[in-house]
C-alpha cells in the first residue's frame, strides 16, 4: 500500500466529516452561552476588559463579542452574524446569537443519527418560508404619526437595557432625532441617516435628565481669537473647506534672494494674499466662518475687526451637518462663494462652557435636517453604554419609520411559529419532518431564556404558553400571549404594549436559520496558521485591514 501523500503544511490542523460538524456546533453553543444571561428586562451585564485596557460594561451582545477575541472559525462566523444584524436593523443583536447557537444544538441528534446534512438543510430552508409566513400575518401596522404608539414600542425596545430604569427620558431622545434628519424624499420614499446627520456628544458630569436633542448643532470648539463674539442671534453662516493662511507647498521649496528687498517683497505678497482673501470673505457679510483647515494670526485679525467669528479645523462630517442644519453650502474658494451660499436657518450661535471645555452652539435652527444629541451622565463607561442603548432605540425608530409593522415581543411570536410550525409537520412526508420540528423547539429558547433569566419555573410557564398557542391555531385566531420578562408569568403582549418591529423579527429569524444552514455544509475545517513570510496568498492582515478602512467619516477628519 503506498503512503499517503500530504499537501498540508505540517502546522495546519484538519477536522473532516462529523468530527468537523460537532466542533462548529460546540462552539456556536459556546458562542450562545457567553451572552445567554443578557436576553431580557431581568438581563445581567457583562464587564469586559478590552486589550487597550478600557472597561466595556453592557448587555448588548454585539458590543460583548465585539470585544471576545475567539479563535474558532465556526466561533468567528456567529459573532459575525451579531454585527451584520447590528449594521442592518439595529437590533435584536442577542436574539439572533441565542437562535442561531440552538438552531445548530437542535440538529445534533441527526447528524448523531447518520442524517445527511442536506436533509437538515432541506428542512430548515423549508421551516424558513413557513415562518415568515406565519411573521406576515401575526403582523400590525402601527400609526408612525402617533406619538404615545412609538413611545411603546421603543419603551419595549429599551426595557431590556440599561437605561429602563430611567423612564422615558431615552426614548423621547431617540425619536426627536429620527424624527428630525428624516427627510422625505420627492418620490414618496423617506431618507434618514442617523450615522452622518444625529452625532452623539457625550459630556461626562451633571444629571442624565439634562440630555437634549438639540435643533441644530454643537461641536466641541472655541472661536480662535479672543476678540470675536461669542453669542450672535440669526447669524450668517459661511462654511469653507480651504486653509484661511500663506500658501503652503506640498514639499519642500527654496528661495533664492539676491537683496534685501527681494524678502520685504516676499513677505508684503504672502499680507496681500491674506488681505485678498479676508476682503473676498468680509465683501459677502458672514458673521461666522468655518473651515475644515488652519487660519493664520493675521486672518484673525482682519475677520475680527471685521467683526466675523471664526472655528477651525472642523471634521468633515461636523461641517456636513452644519450646511444640512443651517442651509449653507460648503465652498472651496472664498472668492467663488455666492450669496446663496450663506447658511441663514440658524437662530442663535453661542459658545459655552461646559465642565472644563468650550462648546459651540447653532441652534433654534428653522427645520434643521441634521441635530446633535447632548447626553449628560455620571462617567464614561455610563455614558457610553447610555449612547449603545440610544443608537439601538434610534435604529428602531428608523425601522419603524420604513416599514410601520410590528409584532408581539416576549417570545409570544416565536411561540406562535413554533405552534404553527409543528402544525405543518405532521403534513410533511420522509425524513425532513423531523428536522422541520426542531427548528419549532429551537425557536422555544427565546420564551425559556426569558423565563430563566427571571427565575421562573421553564418547564411550567412554557407547557402553559404551548397550551394557549395550540387552543388558538385550532380556533384560527392570533395568539399574543408571551412572557412577562419582568415577573416570570404569562402576559399578554397587547395588554402590556410589548412590540417588536416586524423588520427587526423577520431579520433575526432569517439570519440565524441561513446560518445554521451554512455552518451545517461545512464538513471539512483546515486551520493552517503560516508563518511570516512563509506561504499563503493574499496581503498581511495589517495591510488588508488598513486597505479596506473606509476612508469617510470622523475618524480621517478629527
Amino acid at each position: 500500500m503506498s503512503a499517503p501523500v500530504l499537501i498540508l503544511n505540517q502546522n495546519a490542523k484538519r477536522e473532516t466529516g462529523r468530527k468537523a460538524q460537532s466542533s462548529n456546533i460546540a462552539a456556536a453553543k459556546a458562542v450562545a452561552d457567553v451572552i445567554r444571561t443578557t436576553l431580557g428586562p431581568r438581563s445581567m451585564l457583562k464587564m469586559i476588559l478590552d486589550p487597550m485596557g478600557g472597561i466595556v460594561m453592557t448587555n448588548d451582545g454585539n458590543a460583548i463579542l465585539r470585544e471576545i477575541d475567539v479563535a474558532h472559525p465556526a466561533a468567528k462566523s456567529m459573532i459575525e452574524l451579531s454585527r451584520t444584524q447590528d449594521e442592518e436593523v439595529g437590533d435584536g443583536t442577542t436574539s439572533v446569537i441565542i437562535l442561531s447557537g440552538e438552531m445548530l444544538a437542535v440538529a445534533q441528534p441527526f447528524l448523531d443519527r447518520s442524517m445527511h446534512p442536506r436533509h437538515i438543510v432541506g428542512a430548515y430552508v423549508r421551516s424558513l418560508d413557513s415562518s415568515l409566513a406565519v411573521l406576515d400575518k401575526m403582523c400590525q401596522k402601527l400609526d408612525v404619526n402617533d406619538r404615545d404608539s412609538m413611545m411603546a414600542l421603543v419603551r419595549s425596545c429599551l426595557g431590556t437595557k440599561f437605561v429602563s430604569r430611567f423612564g422615558d427620558l431615552v426614548a423621547n431622545l431617540a425619536i426627536d432625532a429620527v424624527l428630525r434628519v428624516t427627510i422625505d424624499r420627492p418620490d414618496g420614499g423617506k431618507e434618514i441617516d442617523i450615522k452622518r446627520y444625529a452625532r452623539v456628544e457625550k459630556v461626562p458630569g451633571g444629571m442624565l435628565e439634562e440630555s437634549l436633542v438639540l435643533d441644530g448643532v454643537m461641536l466641541n470648539k472655541d472661536v480662535v481669537h479672543p476678540g470675536m463674539r461669542r453669542r450672535i442671534e440669526n447669524p450668517r453662516i459661511l462654511l469653507l473647506d480651504c486653509p484661511l493662511e500663506y500658501k503652503k507647498a506640498e514639499s519642500q521649496t527654496n528661495l533664492e534672494l539676491s537683496k534685501e528687498a527681494d524678502f520685504e517683497a516676499v513677505l508684503r505678497q504672502e499680507e496681500e494674499y491674506i488681505k485678498n482673501l479676508c476682503d473676498a470673505i468680509i465683501r459677502l457679510k458672514p458673521d461666522i466662518v468655518c473651515t475644515e483647515k488652519g487660519v493664520a494670526d493675521l486672518t484673525q485679525h482682519y475677520l475680527a475687526k471685521a467683526g466675523i467669528s471664526v472655528l477651525r479645523r472642523l471634521r468633515k462630517t461636523d461641517n456636513n451637518r452644519i450646511a444640512r442644519a443651517t442651509g449653507a453650502t460648503i465652498c472651496n474658494q472664498p472668492d467663488e462663494a455666492k450669496e446663496s451660499d450663506i447658511g441663514t436657518r440658524c437662530g442663535l450661535f453661542e459658545v459655552r462652557k461646559i465642565a472644563d471645555e468650550y462648546f459651540a452652539f447653532m441652534e433654534k435652527c428653522r427645520e434643521p435636517k441634521a441635530c446633535t444629541i447632548l447626553l449628560r451622565g455620571a462617567s464614561k463607561d455610563v455614558l457610553n453604554e447610555i449612547e449603545r442603548n440610544l443608537l439601538d432605540a434610534m435604529n428602531v425608530v428608523r425601522n419603524i419609520v420604513f416599514d410601520p409593522r410590528i409584532v408581539p415581543g416576549g417570545g409570544a411570536t416565536e411561540m406562535a411559529i413554533a405552534t404553527s410550525l409543528i402544525a405543518e409537520s405532521k403534513s410533511i412526508e420522509g425524513v425532513e419532518q423531523f428536522p422541520f420540528r426542531a427548528v419549532a423547539q429551537a425557536l422555544e429558547v427565546i420564551p425559556r431564556t426569558l423565563i430563566e433569566n427571571c427565575g421562573g419555573n421553564p418547564i411550567k410557564l412554557l407547557t402553559s404558553l404551548r397550551a394557549k398557542h395550540a387552543d388558538a391555531l385550532k380556533q384560527g385566531t392570533t395568539c399574543t400571549w408571551g412572557i412577562d420578562g419582568n415577573k416570570g408569568e404569562l402576559a399578554d403582549m397587547s395588554d402590556l404594549k410589548v412590540w417588536e418591529p416586524f423588520m427587526v423579527k423577520s431579520q433575526t429569524i432569517k439570519t440565524a436559520i441561513e446560518a445554521a444552514c451554512m455552518l451545517l455544509r461545512i464538513d471539512d475545517i483546515v486551520s493552517g496558521m503560516s508563518g511570516k513570510g512563509q506561504g499563503g496568498g493574499g496581503a498581511p492582515a495589517a495591510a488588508q485591514d488598513a486597505a479596506d478602512e473606509d476612508t469617510f467619516g470622523d475618524a480621517r477628519d478629527g
